[in-house]
């Protein structure tokens, strides 16, 4: 009986540009093209393959990890062709295994489609900067570009702390390190209050999943030092009332005043099917000036979607905006962008509109101003 070669199959997804490749027994590997689920053309697996895949790129402490927990992560390099995130797992007592793709070249801010305001407020001396989003939306890639911007552009001293480790920086113009929780590090929270005694210009925060790492991320910002974090909230708005909800109620009011002076900006992120192949990511982007400052300190967050509305001079934008774009740019389909928005009904209204000709020119949503 021929065993599939892990090797054959990276080649296959390095070769085709999908994002994941998905291993479980009674299929055969399945890849994730353009958001869709396609069953590639070889044999179905047993439990005997998918044993023998994991084995073949599975670190020793992870297969470890594995028989304890009953799953496991690591990143691996695929040489110098891609990186992978894997997720190994048992499922019915059987091994599955999902690898993600972590291209290896660094996307422009152009070729991203990011607001181009974002490479000012990244040089900004110190600051929280937020990218939020649900799972796969491209958080990683986008930091990343923001990431190697800087390393190429500025002489600072990066510290990131992910789990895994997923894009691989080299010294450029800036000293980088990079931690991996599990490997370099226990947490992230004990990595952060470490970091500040590392005389780090940026840190990049890869998730900011507890109070205690939260709190370390905002005192870092206030103290001089640009903080990348991420959330996998949706939405400007949505993300400023989940940092404060995780402190208890007699600490929200400090924290929005903090909050308030060390947030810089916010991206929140989707991707998209983009027509006729491939994906596009739709952005949502608030920018922090002061009359947004004082919306949090006063805990009227509920107004931050209508400010963004009115900012659209300071770069800024709402994601229902950025995916009308997308419909009306032609790279999407109508009945994608509506289920995307967060007022579908809204948008579809506007949509509607559009086609009959009775947009009014402020509404159009274009980057005129």
């Amino acid at each position: 009986m021929a065993f599939i070669q892990i090797d054959k199959l990276l080649e296959t997804v390095i070769k085709e540009k999908v994002s994941d490749l998905h291993i479980s027994c009674g299929q055969p590997p399945v890849v994730r093209m353009g958001g869709h689920m396609v069953r590639l053309e070889t044999k179905t697996l047993e439990p005997e393959d998918t044993v023998s895949l994991m084995k073949s790129i599975t670190p020793e402490r992870n297969q470890q990890e594995l028989q304890e927990v009953g799953s496991s992560d690591f990143g691996f390099a695929f040489g110098t062709k891609a990186r992978f995130r894997v997720s190994v797992f048992k499922q019915k007592g059987k091994i599955s295994m999902v690898l993600r793709r972590i291209p290896n070249e660094f996307l422009t801010f152009q070729q991203l489609g990011l607001p181009p305001i974002i490479e000012r407020l990244i040089q900004r001396p110190r600051g929280l900067f937020l990218v939020t989003g649900p799972t796969g939306s491209g958080k990683t890639t986008s930091l990343a570009s923001m990431i190697n911007w800087l390393n190429e552009n500025v002489d600072h001293h990066i510290i990131t702390l992910e789990d895994p480790i997923e894009y691989y920086h080299e010294h450029k113009k800036s000293t980088i390190n990079q931690r991996e929780v599990g490997v370099d590090t226990p947490t992230f929270a004990e990595a952060l209050r470490r970091a500040l005694r590392q005389d780090p210009d940026v840190i990049l925060v890869g998730e900011m999943r507890d109070l205690e790492t939260i709190e370390s991320a905002i005192t870092a910002a206030e103290t001089g030092h640009v903080v990348f974090g991420t959330l996998h909230t949706t939405g400007a708005q949505g993300t400023v009332d989940r940092i404060i909800d995780v402190f208890p109620t007699n600490q929200q009011e400090q924290i929005r005043t903090q909050l308030s002076t060390a947030i810089i900006g916010i991206l929140s992120q989707q991707l998209l099917a983009r027509k006729p192949k491939g994906m596009v990511a739709a952005y949502e982007f608030l920018v922090v000036t002061s009359a947004i400052a004082n919306l949090i300190r006063e805990g009227k967050t509920f107004r931050i979607n209508s400010a963004i509305q009115t900012g659209r001079k300071h770069g800024m934008q709402l994601m229902d905006d950025a995916l009308f774009n997308l419909w009306k740019n032609q790279l999407c389909e109508e009945s994608d962008v509506i289920n995307r928005a967060n007022n579908p009904g809204e948008l579809q209204e506007k949509i509607v509109k559009a086609k009959k000709g009775l947009l009014e020119d402020d509404e159009e949503g274009d980057d005129d101003e």
